[in-house]
Protein backbone atom coordinates (compact mmCIF):
# COMPACT_ATOMS: atom_id res chain seq x y z
CA UNK A 1 0.00 0.00 0.00
CA UNK A 2 1.37 3.43 -0.89
CA UNK A 3 1.39 6.38 1.46
CA UNK A 4 -1.54 7.84 -0.48
CA UNK A 5 -3.59 4.85 0.64
CA UNK A 6 -2.30 4.66 4.19
CA UNK A 7 -3.07 6.61 7.31
CA UNK A 8 0.30 5.70 8.79
CA UNK A 9 2.93 8.42 8.98
CA UNK A 10 6.29 7.78 7.33
CA UNK A 11 8.85 6.36 9.72
CA UNK A 12 12.64 6.36 9.62
CA UNK A 13 14.70 3.31 10.49
CA UNK A 14 17.94 3.62 12.42
CA UNK A 15 21.09 3.78 10.31
CA UNK A 16 22.88 0.44 10.78
CA UNK A 17 26.26 2.00 10.06
CA UNK A 18 28.35 -0.14 12.40
CA UNK A 19 27.26 -3.37 10.75
CA UNK A 20 30.09 -4.68 8.50
CA UNK A 21 27.51 -5.31 5.77
CA UNK A 22 26.90 -1.55 5.61
CA UNK A 23 30.33 -1.18 3.95
CA UNK A 24 30.02 -4.20 1.65
CA UNK A 25 30.15 -2.68 -1.84
CA UNK A 26 28.57 -5.69 -3.51
CA UNK A 27 25.56 -5.53 -1.20
CA UNK A 28 25.38 -1.78 -1.73
CA UNK A 29 25.23 -2.28 -5.50
CA UNK A 30 22.39 -4.75 -5.08
CA UNK A 31 20.47 -2.24 -2.94
CA UNK A 32 21.21 0.62 -5.34
CA UNK A 33 19.82 -1.44 -8.22
CA UNK A 34 16.66 -2.15 -6.20
CA UNK A 35 16.21 1.49 -5.19
CA UNK A 36 17.00 2.86 -8.65
CA UNK A 37 14.51 0.47 -10.22
CA UNK A 38 11.74 1.68 -7.92
CA UNK A 39 12.62 5.31 -8.61
CA UNK A 40 12.75 4.68 -12.37
CA UNK A 41 9.27 3.19 -12.25
CA UNK A 42 7.88 6.16 -10.36
CA UNK A 43 9.84 9.28 -11.46
CA UNK A 44 7.89 11.47 -9.04
CA UNK A 45 11.05 13.20 -7.78
CA UNK A 46 12.39 14.35 -11.15
CA UNK A 47 12.04 18.05 -10.30
CA UNK A 48 13.72 17.93 -6.87
CA UNK A 49 17.43 17.95 -7.74
CA UNK A 50 19.86 16.62 -10.36
CA UNK A 51 20.28 13.15 -8.80
CA UNK A 52 17.02 11.87 -10.27
CA UNK A 53 17.43 13.32 -13.80
CA UNK A 54 20.95 11.82 -13.79
CA UNK A 55 19.48 8.41 -12.92
CA UNK A 56 16.66 8.63 -15.44
CA UNK A 57 19.01 9.75 -18.22
CA UNK A 58 21.27 6.77 -17.50
CA UNK A 59 18.29 4.44 -17.75
CA UNK A 60 16.82 6.05 -20.87
CA UNK A 61 20.17 6.00 -22.66
CA UNK A 62 20.91 2.36 -21.78
CA UNK A 63 20.46 -0.55 -24.19
CA UNK A 64 17.45 -1.93 -22.32
CA UNK A 65 15.97 1.39 -21.15
CA UNK A 66 15.75 -0.27 -17.74
CA UNK A 67 18.05 -0.16 -14.72
CA UNK A 68 19.56 -3.53 -15.67
CA UNK A 69 21.06 -1.83 -18.74
CA UNK A 70 23.01 0.73 -16.69
CA UNK A 71 26.68 0.05 -15.96
CA UNK A 72 26.99 -0.32 -12.20
CA UNK A 73 29.98 2.02 -12.15
CA UNK A 74 27.61 4.70 -13.39
CA UNK A 75 25.55 4.26 -10.23
CA UNK A 76 28.12 6.51 -8.55
CA UNK A 77 27.15 9.40 -10.84
CA UNK A 78 23.77 9.50 -9.10
CA UNK A 79 25.39 9.32 -5.67
CA UNK A 80 27.62 12.30 -6.46
CA UNK A 81 24.60 14.43 -7.42
CA UNK A 82 22.81 13.82 -4.10
CA UNK A 83 23.49 16.34 -1.34
CA UNK A 84 21.19 14.71 1.25
CA UNK A 85 18.51 17.39 1.37
CA UNK A 86 16.02 14.68 2.46
CA UNK A 87 13.13 16.20 0.50
CA UNK A 88 12.50 13.07 -1.57
CA UNK A 89 11.99 11.03 1.60
CA UNK A 90 9.93 13.57 3.47
CA UNK A 91 7.81 15.19 0.77
CA UNK A 92 7.60 13.03 -2.35
CA UNK A 93 8.30 9.32 -2.01
CA UNK A 94 5.26 7.03 -1.62
CA UNK A 95 7.43 4.00 -0.86
CA UNK A 96 9.11 4.97 2.40
CA UNK A 97 8.47 2.89 5.54
CA UNK A 98 5.99 1.57 6.60
CA UNK A 99 5.53 0.68 2.90
CA UNK A 100 6.94 -2.84 2.45
CA UNK A 101 9.37 -1.60 -0.23
CA UNK A 102 11.15 0.26 2.58
CA UNK A 103 12.79 2.88 0.37
CA UNK A 104 15.11 5.44 1.95
CA UNK A 105 16.90 7.13 -0.95
CA UNK A 106 18.93 9.66 1.14
CA UNK A 107 20.26 7.06 3.54
CA UNK A 108 21.10 4.73 0.66
CA UNK A 109 23.10 7.60 -0.83
CA UNK A 110 24.71 8.19 2.57
CA UNK A 111 25.75 4.54 2.72
CA UNK A 112 27.33 4.87 -0.73
CA UNK A 113 29.17 8.04 0.33
CA UNK A 114 30.43 6.27 3.47
CA UNK A 115 31.81 3.41 1.35
CA UNK A 116 33.43 5.88 -1.03
CA UNK A 117 35.04 7.69 1.90
CA UNK A 118 36.28 4.47 3.48
CA UNK A 119 37.82 3.45 0.13
CA UNK A 120 39.87 6.66 0.18
CA UNK A 121 38.12 8.16 -2.83
CA UNK A 122 37.45 11.55 -1.20
CA UNK A 123 39.94 14.28 -2.01
CA UNK A 124 41.69 16.95 0.04
CA UNK A 125 39.33 19.73 -1.07
CA UNK A 126 36.23 17.91 0.18
CA UNK A 127 37.88 17.05 3.49
CA UNK A 128 38.97 20.67 3.90
CA UNK A 129 35.56 22.16 3.09
CA UNK A 130 33.90 19.85 5.62
CA UNK A 131 36.38 20.84 8.38
CA UNK A 132 34.41 23.94 9.30
CA UNK A 133 35.89 24.44 12.77
CA UNK A 134 39.48 24.17 11.56
CA UNK A 135 38.86 26.55 8.65
CA UNK A 136 36.97 28.98 10.87
CA UNK A 137 39.63 29.11 13.57
CA UNK A 138 42.37 29.75 11.03
CA UNK A 139 40.46 32.23 8.86
CA UNK A 140 39.29 34.40 11.78
CA UNK A 141 42.76 35.13 13.16
CA UNK A 142 43.29 38.93 13.08
CA UNK A 143 45.19 40.04 9.95
CA UNK A 144 44.60 36.60 8.43
CA UNK A 145 40.88 37.35 8.26
CA UNK A 146 41.42 40.52 6.25
CA UNK A 147 43.64 38.65 3.79
CA UNK A 148 41.16 35.79 3.43
CA UNK A 149 38.19 38.09 2.90
CA UNK A 150 40.05 40.25 0.39
CA UNK A 151 41.11 37.20 -1.59
CA UNK A 152 37.49 36.12 -1.95
CA UNK A 153 36.86 39.24 -4.06
CA UNK A 154 39.98 39.21 -6.27
CA UNK A 155 39.26 37.48 -9.57
CA UNK A 156 42.78 36.25 -10.40
CA UNK A 157 43.06 34.67 -6.94
CA UNK A 158 39.63 33.07 -7.26
CA UNK A 159 40.60 31.73 -10.67
CA UNK A 160 43.77 30.23 -9.17
CA UNK A 161 41.79 28.68 -6.31
CA UNK A 162 39.37 27.24 -8.85
CA UNK A 163 42.15 25.64 -10.89
CA UNK A 164 44.04 24.29 -7.87
CA UNK A 165 41.27 23.48 -5.39
CA UNK A 166 38.14 23.10 -7.50
CA UNK A 167 36.19 25.83 -5.67
CA UNK A 168 34.32 27.67 -8.41
CA UNK A 169 35.61 31.17 -9.11
CA UNK A 170 32.11 32.59 -9.58
CA UNK A 171 30.59 31.27 -6.37
CA UNK A 172 29.74 34.04 -3.91
CA UNK A 173 31.36 32.91 -0.68
CA UNK A 174 30.71 34.11 2.87
CA UNK A 175 33.32 36.26 4.56
CA UNK A 176 34.82 35.46 7.94
CA UNK A 177 34.53 37.63 11.04
CA UNK A 178 37.27 37.89 13.66
CA UNK A 179 34.66 39.02 16.21
CA UNK A 180 33.42 35.47 16.66
CA UNK A 181 29.96 35.01 18.12
CA UNK A 182 31.06 32.88 21.05
CA UNK A 183 33.69 35.50 21.97
CA UNK A 184 31.36 38.49 21.77
CA UNK A 185 27.95 37.12 22.83
CA UNK A 186 26.50 38.38 26.10
CA UNK A 187 23.52 36.17 26.90
CA UNK A 188 21.21 37.33 29.68
CA UNK A 189 20.10 34.68 32.16
CA UNK A 190 18.71 37.14 34.70
CA UNK A 191 15.03 36.91 33.74
CA UNK A 192 12.49 34.85 35.61
CA UNK A 193 11.78 31.52 33.95
CA UNK A 194 8.28 31.56 32.42
CA UNK A 195 7.45 28.05 31.29
CA UNK A 196 4.59 27.61 28.85
CA UNK A 197 2.48 24.61 27.98
CA UNK A 198 4.51 24.00 24.85
CA UNK A 199 7.90 25.50 25.56
CA UNK A 200 10.62 25.46 28.18
CA UNK A 201 11.09 28.87 29.77
CA UNK A 202 14.86 29.09 29.31
CA UNK A 203 17.12 28.73 26.28
CA UNK A 204 20.64 27.53 25.54
CA UNK A 205 22.23 28.71 22.27
CA UNK A 206 24.32 26.33 20.21
CA UNK A 207 26.05 28.88 18.03
CA UNK A 208 27.05 26.66 15.01
CA UNK A 209 30.24 27.06 12.98
CA UNK A 210 28.62 29.35 10.44
CA UNK A 211 27.21 31.83 12.94
CA UNK A 212 30.34 31.71 15.08
CA UNK A 213 32.85 32.33 12.27
CA UNK A 214 30.95 33.85 9.33
CA UNK A 215 27.86 35.78 10.40
CA UNK A 216 27.93 36.34 14.18
CA UNK A 217 25.30 39.03 13.74
CA UNK A 218 22.66 36.32 13.28
CA UNK A 219 23.47 34.98 16.73
CA UNK A 220 23.34 38.46 18.23
CA UNK A 221 19.95 39.00 16.60
CA UNK A 222 18.65 35.84 18.24
CA UNK A 223 20.00 36.94 21.62
CA UNK A 224 18.36 40.36 21.22
CA UNK A 225 14.98 38.79 20.39
CA UNK A 226 15.15 36.45 23.37
CA UNK A 227 16.19 39.27 25.68
CA UNK A 228 13.32 41.46 24.44
CA UNK A 229 10.96 38.59 25.26
CA UNK A 230 12.57 38.16 28.70
CA UNK A 231 13.71 34.60 28.09
CA UNK A 232 16.73 33.67 30.24
CA UNK A 233 19.49 32.57 27.90
CA UNK A 234 22.91 30.93 28.12
CA UNK A 235 25.49 29.70 25.63
CA UNK A 236 26.39 26.03 25.42
CA UNK A 237 29.56 25.68 27.55
CA UNK A 238 31.60 24.00 24.83
CA UNK A 239 30.81 23.08 21.25
CA UNK A 240 32.32 21.73 18.07
CA UNK A 241 30.86 21.31 14.59
CA UNK A 242 27.54 19.46 14.63
CA UNK A 243 28.95 16.94 12.15
CA UNK A 244 26.60 17.58 9.21
CA UNK A 245 29.45 18.44 6.77
CA UNK A 246 31.23 15.20 7.70
CA UNK A 247 27.97 13.27 7.40
CA UNK A 248 27.46 14.58 3.87
CA UNK A 249 31.03 13.53 3.09
CA UNK A 250 30.42 10.00 4.39
CA UNK A 251 32.97 10.35 7.20
CA UNK A 252 30.79 8.70 9.84
CA UNK A 253 33.65 7.98 12.24
CA UNK A 254 34.35 11.71 12.47
CA UNK A 255 30.64 12.35 13.02
CA UNK A 256 30.86 10.08 16.05
CA UNK A 257 33.94 11.92 17.38
CA UNK A 258 32.12 15.26 17.10
CA UNK A 259 29.06 13.74 18.75
CA UNK A 260 31.23 12.66 21.68
CA UNK A 261 32.41 16.26 22.13
CA UNK A 262 29.01 17.93 21.86
CA UNK A 263 26.45 15.60 23.35
CA UNK A 264 27.62 15.60 27.01
CA UNK A 265 27.29 19.40 27.21
CA UNK A 266 23.98 19.45 25.34
CA UNK A 267 22.49 16.54 27.29
CA UNK A 268 23.27 18.28 30.59
CA UNK A 269 21.35 21.35 29.40
CA UNK A 270 18.50 19.23 28.09
CA UNK A 271 18.10 17.52 31.45
CA UNK A 272 18.18 20.89 33.19
CA UNK A 273 15.10 21.90 31.21
CA UNK A 274 16.63 24.17 28.55
CA UNK A 275 15.34 24.50 25.03
CA UNK A 276 18.41 24.27 22.80
CA UNK A 277 18.29 26.57 19.75
CA UNK A 278 20.52 26.77 16.69
CA UNK A 279 20.17 29.36 13.93
CA UNK A 280 21.26 26.95 11.18
CA UNK A 281 18.60 24.41 10.08
CA UNK A 282 21.17 21.76 9.11
CA UNK A 283 22.62 21.80 12.62
CA UNK A 284 19.17 21.57 14.17
CA UNK A 285 18.33 18.65 11.90
CA UNK A 286 21.57 16.91 12.80
CA UNK A 287 20.52 16.75 16.45
CA UNK A 288 16.83 16.17 15.77
CA UNK A 289 17.24 13.41 13.19
CA UNK A 290 20.62 12.23 11.96
CA UNK A 291 22.42 11.61 15.27
CA UNK A 292 19.35 9.96 16.83
CA UNK A 293 19.18 7.62 13.82
CA UNK A 294 22.90 6.87 14.04
CA UNK A 295 22.82 6.34 17.81
CA UNK A 296 19.29 5.13 18.61
CA UNK A 297 20.32 3.53 21.92
CA UNK A 298 22.21 6.55 23.28
CA UNK A 299 19.98 8.10 25.95
CA UNK A 300 21.90 11.39 25.89
CA UNK A 301 21.46 11.75 22.13
CA UNK A 302 17.74 11.09 22.48
CA UNK A 303 17.47 13.64 25.31
CA UNK A 304 19.12 16.28 23.12
CA UNK A 305 16.75 15.41 20.28
CA UNK A 306 13.78 16.23 22.50
CA UNK A 307 15.33 19.52 23.65
CA UNK A 308 16.39 20.82 20.21
CA UNK A 309 14.29 23.58 18.60
CA UNK A 310 14.34 25.61 15.44
CA UNK A 311 14.32 29.27 16.62
CA UNK A 312 11.03 30.14 14.93
CA UNK A 313 9.46 26.89 16.04
CA UNK A 314 10.30 28.02 19.57
CA UNK A 315 9.15 31.63 19.12
CA UNK A 316 5.80 30.66 17.62
CA UNK A 317 5.25 28.10 20.37
CA UNK A 318 5.88 30.93 22.84
CA UNK A 319 3.24 32.92 21.03
CA UNK A 320 0.81 30.02 21.41
CA UNK A 321 1.60 30.10 25.14
CA UNK A 322 0.84 33.83 25.23
CA UNK A 323 4.45 34.64 26.04
CA UNK A 324 5.73 36.29 22.85
CA UNK A 325 5.75 40.07 22.64
CA UNK A 326 4.18 41.49 19.49
CA UNK A 327 5.16 45.15 19.95
CA UNK A 328 6.65 45.44 16.47
CA UNK A 329 7.66 48.99 15.58
CA UNK A 330 9.16 48.97 12.09
CA UNK A 331 7.44 47.69 8.93
CA UNK A 332 9.41 45.16 6.92
CA UNK A 333 7.65 45.56 3.58
CA UNK A 334 7.90 42.71 1.09
CA UNK A 335 9.95 39.65 1.98
CA UNK A 336 10.74 36.83 -0.46
CA UNK A 337 11.18 34.05 2.07
CA UNK A 338 12.80 30.73 1.16
CA UNK A 339 12.09 27.74 3.40
CA UNK A 340 15.29 25.64 3.35
CA UNK A 341 15.13 21.88 2.87
CA UNK A 342 16.69 20.97 6.21
CA UNK A 343 14.07 23.05 7.99
CA UNK A 344 11.13 21.74 5.97
CA UNK A 345 12.00 18.11 6.73
CA UNK A 346 11.83 18.84 10.46
CA UNK A 347 8.03 18.86 10.03
CA UNK A 348 7.47 21.85 12.29
CA UNK A 349 5.34 23.76 9.78
CA UNK A 350 5.95 27.21 8.23
CA UNK A 351 6.89 28.87 11.52
CA UNK A 352 9.32 31.40 10.05
CA UNK A 353 6.74 32.58 7.54
CA UNK A 354 4.14 32.89 10.30
CA UNK A 355 6.54 34.90 12.47
CA UNK A 356 7.43 37.29 9.66
CA UNK A 357 3.75 37.80 8.88
CA UNK A 358 3.10 38.41 12.57
CA UNK A 359 5.78 41.10 12.40
CA UNK A 360 3.88 42.75 9.54
CA UNK A 361 5.83 41.52 6.53
CA UNK A 362 4.19 40.78 3.19
CA UNK A 363 5.68 37.34 2.63
CA UNK A 364 6.14 35.47 -0.63
CA UNK A 365 6.76 31.91 0.53
CA UNK A 366 9.12 29.78 -1.61
CA UNK A 367 9.23 26.08 -0.83
CA UNK A 368 11.72 24.68 -3.28
CA UNK A 369 15.32 23.56 -2.88
CA UNK A 370 17.84 26.30 -3.66
CA UNK A 371 20.43 23.75 -4.81
CA UNK A 372 23.38 25.04 -2.81
CA UNK A 373 23.72 22.61 0.09
CA UNK A 374 26.55 23.25 2.55
CA UNK A 375 29.49 22.70 0.20
CA UNK A 376 28.03 20.98 -2.90
CA UNK A 377 27.29 24.18 -4.83
CA UNK A 378 30.74 25.58 -4.02
CA UNK A 379 32.53 22.84 -5.95
CA UNK A 380 33.50 23.58 -9.54
CA UNK A 381 31.97 20.41 -10.98
CA UNK A 382 28.56 21.10 -9.42
CA UNK A 383 28.39 24.88 -9.68
CA UNK A 384 26.49 24.90 -13.00
CA UNK A 385 23.94 22.41 -11.66
CA UNK A 386 23.47 24.44 -8.48
CA UNK A 387 22.78 27.55 -10.53
CA UNK A 388 20.32 25.57 -12.65
CA UNK A 389 18.44 24.34 -9.58
CA UNK A 390 18.20 27.85 -8.12
CA UNK A 391 16.73 29.37 -11.30
CA UNK A 392 13.04 28.82 -10.45
CA UNK A 393 13.64 29.94 -6.86
CA UNK A 394 15.38 33.12 -8.03
CA UNK A 395 12.60 33.75 -10.55
CA UNK A 396 9.91 33.48 -7.88
CA UNK A 397 11.90 35.77 -5.61
CA UNK A 398 12.40 38.34 -8.39
CA UNK A 399 8.72 38.34 -9.32
CA UNK A 400 7.83 39.28 -5.74
CA UNK A 401 9.82 42.54 -6.10
CA UNK A 402 10.85 42.24 -2.46
CA UNK A 403 12.62 44.58 -0.11
CA UNK A 404 14.40 41.58 1.39
CA UNK A 405 15.56 38.10 0.35
CA UNK A 406 15.49 35.86 3.39
CA UNK A 407 16.14 32.23 4.24
CA UNK A 408 16.79 30.46 7.54
CA UNK A 409 19.77 29.00 5.68
CA UNK A 410 22.08 31.98 5.23
CA UNK A 411 24.06 30.38 2.39
CA UNK A 412 20.82 29.60 0.54
CA UNK A 413 19.84 33.27 0.84
CA UNK A 414 23.17 34.32 -0.68
CA UNK A 415 22.79 31.71 -3.42
CA UNK A 416 19.29 32.92 -4.32
CA UNK A 417 20.49 36.52 -4.49
CA UNK A 418 23.30 35.43 -6.80
CA UNK A 419 20.78 33.57 -8.93
CA UNK A 420 18.72 36.76 -9.27
CA UNK A 421 21.64 38.41 -11.03
CA UNK A 422 23.48 41.70 -10.83
CA UNK A 423 20.31 43.75 -11.20
CA UNK A 424 18.78 42.51 -7.95
CA UNK A 425 17.98 45.39 -5.59
CA UNK A 426 16.72 43.39 -2.60
CA UNK A 427 18.83 43.08 0.54
CA UNK A 428 19.74 39.66 1.93
CA UNK A 429 18.71 39.44 5.57
CA UNK A 430 18.28 36.42 7.82
CA UNK A 431 14.74 36.03 9.24
CA UNK A 432 16.10 36.58 12.76
CA UNK A 433 17.63 39.86 11.59
CA UNK A 434 14.26 40.86 10.13
CA UNK A 435 12.49 40.06 13.39
CA UNK A 436 14.99 42.20 15.28
CA UNK A 437 14.47 45.04 12.79
CA UNK A 438 10.70 44.74 13.20
CA UNK A 439 11.03 44.93 16.98
CA UNK A 440 13.13 48.07 16.58
CA UNK A 441 15.97 46.59 18.65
Amino acid sequence: MTREGSLEAPTRHALDWKNPDFYDEGKLMHELERVYDICHGCRRCISLCTAFPTLFDLVDESSTMEVDGVDKQDYWKVVDQCYLCDLCYMTKCPYVPPHPWNLDFPHTMLRAKAIKFRKGEVGFRDKLLSSTDAMGKLATIPVVVQTVNASLEIKPIRKLIDSVMGIHQDRKLPHYDSAKFRSTARPDASFKVADGERTPGKVAIYSTCYVNYNEPGIGHDLLAILKHNEVPTVLVDKEACCGMPKLELGDLDQVEKLKNINIPHLAKLAREGYAILTAVPSCTLMYKQELPLMFPDDADVQAVKQAMWDPFEYLMARKADGLLKTDFKKPLGKVAYHAPCHQRVQNVGPKTKEALQLAGAEVTNIERCSGHDGTWGVKSEYFANSMKIVKPVARMASEAQPNYISSDCAIAGRHILQGMGEGATAEKRHPLTLMRIAYGL
